[in-house]
């Protein structure tokens, strides 16, 4: 049976097959630091492959760059040996939910979840420290070697902290943002569907970097629009000679000519045809006939997807057409040309708006003029959207008091999760900066609104809030004998959010659930990875290679991220003589961690047919057991990939 890496993925090896398929002429061996013979790349000859003109060293291009990007690249390509722990008790339906809460460093959880969840993610939103001189950042560590990070279980500075703050008279101020983002941005940029959409909020002191970062991780042509929103309601002159009352919203995609079209600025003029015209609430619009059989007397059109081109537009209502004269309220939801009172101008000066086919579209024909089409433009202008001010009052609503300092508004998220999924049932929703979980509050009311069912997927460090001096928040997590970290935020902000959302809708049916996993180092012991390392009397005395203090469930989530298993997939317990089963995603995974495993066990499971069956090494009753074990299941489910921890 094949062993399992229980590692995240090494992107170097996977980009040196990349390259190897290819151009295989360019691989070659040499000894790493161990001595031991590996692939590597002979860049000279690559260099010719790729271009008859050779742009290097001290020789001018267009680039953007900064102290250390290469090594910040180094990070983000590095394998980590960490896990995913669940944290039952800290978890809303576990057993049903979807959802997914998780602790940790993002970049490290984003390692993590590279390959389990590549191409799965439909959009991301994040609101990253905008480097304001004030704010706290990742500190992560650029100074060791490639070797030293790997084998470097938890990244702290000298007092235990894994966030700094990256103070304006820092000589590296815009660098380390830069560093920290880089990485982050471009494992997240893995995980997007090929169609899907980031949006990252930003204020003016990133904004420029950020877009050029962007533009070399996703591209330049996949930059969508650069959104200002409107983040407070008055201007405030406490930085700057200028009151602001704006932010952006940078919006990649991963393929743009994949992505559908989409619009964030809504408005409710406009929207309703026919044309509330001379106090009458229906009028009639001329239509040109949809078809050559004039027999027909009425056509019905159901509510159906009106896109075409590059024009998002969706009919709600059912639509009768009789004699081709007379129609129905069209309720038609997109960005339109008029307004309804310039609308209603036009009908005044006897111009008309009507249906020009079907699906319907409506078109503005001026008197002795010709059709001028509707467009559904993506305008990088500021939309009417909540402000922080709003979403300050959300979660003070939530608790009672300013646990908070600046969380994001629901309805930013919302619309922004509108305009792009709206013709999704389920997709998924990525934050990794996840703050007070206005993402998982905005998804689940999105949710319940739209008819849908999105999932969410949040990760936020642990960050200890007693320095950022919110008493409330100290107090209140101190009450509830919890940690007093921005986590628990999160995690209790979901629950209330949740019930609220259930009170004001007894009828809606919605998961509020969330599993919470924690990011820990690995469940297996050094032996396992480096077992050269050991001699033979110490690997006699290790023979389980598991750490003591970890569960069965444990190894179950380091095994589905191992195998690339939605780590929301449906869990099933089941006891087979005597021993636990783990049935994971109806069959696609099974598992079992116990040892003295019997015949019994491996037929029973083996009858059932798995995608892939997980055990511990030596975990058999016997040398009996051990010996039938391939043939159980070559007679019952010889397709069944078997592994080993």
């Amino acid at each position: 049976m094949d062993k399992l890496k229980m590692h995240s993925l090494n992107k170097v090896d996977e980009n040196i097959k990349k390259i190897g398929a290819q151009f295989p002429n360019c691989i070659t061996e040499r000894k790493n630091q161990q001595g031991e013979v590996e692939y590597a790349i002979d860049f000279d000859l690559l260099k010719q492959e790729l271009s008859s003109v050779i742009v290097e060293g001290r020789e001018e291009r267009y680039q953007f760059t900064w102290p250390d990007k290469k090594k910040s690249i180094l990070l983000a390509n590095a394998p980590i040996a960490k896990t995913l722990r669940p944290c039952r008790e800290e978890s809303v339906d576990f057993d049903d939910t979807e959802n997914l809460y998780i602790e940790g460093d993002n970049l490290e959880v984003l390692k993590l979840l590279q390959e389990t969840y590549l191409d799965k993610v439909d959009l991301i939103f994040i609101d990253p420290p905008y480097n304001t001189g004030h704010d706290f950042m990742y500190l992560d560590n650029f100074i060791q070697s490639y070797a030293e990070y790997i084998g470097h279980s938890n990244q702290y500075d000298l007092n235990g902290n894994r966030l700094i703050q990256n103070i304006e008279s820092n000589g590296r101020f815009h660098t380390d943002w830069l560093n920290m983002m880089y990485p982050r941005l471009k494992i997240a940029k893995d995980i997007l569907k090929k169609n899907g959409i980031i949006f990252i909020t930003l204020d003016d002191n990133e904004n420029y970097n950020a877009r050029k970062l962007c533009n070399e991780i996703f591209g330049e042509k996949n930059f969508i629009a650069e959104f200002i929103w409107e983040k407070k309601k008055k201007p405030s002159f406490l930085h700057r000679n200028v009151g602001k009352i704006f932010d952006y919203v940078l919006c990649y995609a991963k393929q743009s000519e994949l992505t559908v079209p989409f619009s964030i600025e809504k408005t409710t003029e406009g929207k309703k045809y026919p044309i509330n015209n001379a106090g009458n609430s229906r009028s009639t619009i001329t239509l040109p006939p949809f078809s050559v059989d004039f027999s027909i007397k009425e056509q019905i059109f159901e509510p159906q997807d009106m896109s075409e081109g590059n024009i998002v537009t969706k009919l709600l209502n059912r639509v009768i057409v009789e004699n081709y004269k007379n129609i129905t309220e069209i309720i038609l939801e997109g960005e339109w040309r008029y307004s309804q009172s310039k609308i209603d101008e036009i009908v005044q000066n006897q111009e008309k708006i009507v249906i020009s086919k079907a699906p319907f579209r409506p078109n503005h024909i001026k008197l002795g003029g010709e059709i001028k089409k509707m467009k559904n433009v993506l305008s990088p202008n500021s939309y009417s959207c909540e402000t922080n001010e709003d979403g300050l009052a959300q979660i003070r609503h939530l608790f009672g008091g300013d646990i908070f300092d600046t969380p994001k508004p629901e309805k930013l998220i919302q619309i922004l999760l509108q305009a792009t999924l709206y013709k999704q049932e389920s997709p998924i929703i990525m934050d990794f900066f996840s703050g007070s979980a206005t993402t998982a509050a905005a998804v689940m009311d999105y949710n319940v609104k739209q008819n849908k069912s999105a999932r969410y997927i949040l990760v936020q460090m642990p960050e200890d809030i007693s320095e950022r001096n919110n008493k409330f928040a100290v107090e209140f997590l101190q009450k509830q004998k919890k940690a007093t970290n921005i986590c628990e935020i999160g995690k209790e902000r979901i629950r209330r959010a949740g019930n609220k959302i259930a009170q004001e809708n007894p009828q809606a049916k919605f998961d509020k659930g969330f599993r919470v996993l924690k990011c820990d180092s690995s469940n297996m012991k050094e032996v396992y990875y480096n077992p050269a390392e050991y001699n033979t009397d110490l690997l006699d005395a290790l023979i389980d290679n598991i750490k003591t203090d970890r569960t069965a469930e444990d190894l179950l989530f380091q095994v589905m991220l191992d195998l690339g298993v939605l780590l929301s997939s449906d869990i099933k317990q089941t006891t087979i003589a005597g021993k636990t089963v783990f049935n994971v995603a109806d069959n696609f995974l099974m598992a079992c961690f116990d040892t003295d495993i019997n015949e019994e066990v491996i037929t029973a499971i083996a009858k059932q047919k798995p995608y892939y069956f997980v055990m511990r090494d030596s975990s058999m009753e016997n040398d009996s057991v051990a010996t039938n074990f391939e043939q159980i299941f070559t007679t019952y489910s010889p397709e069944t990939k078997r592994k080993v921890l």
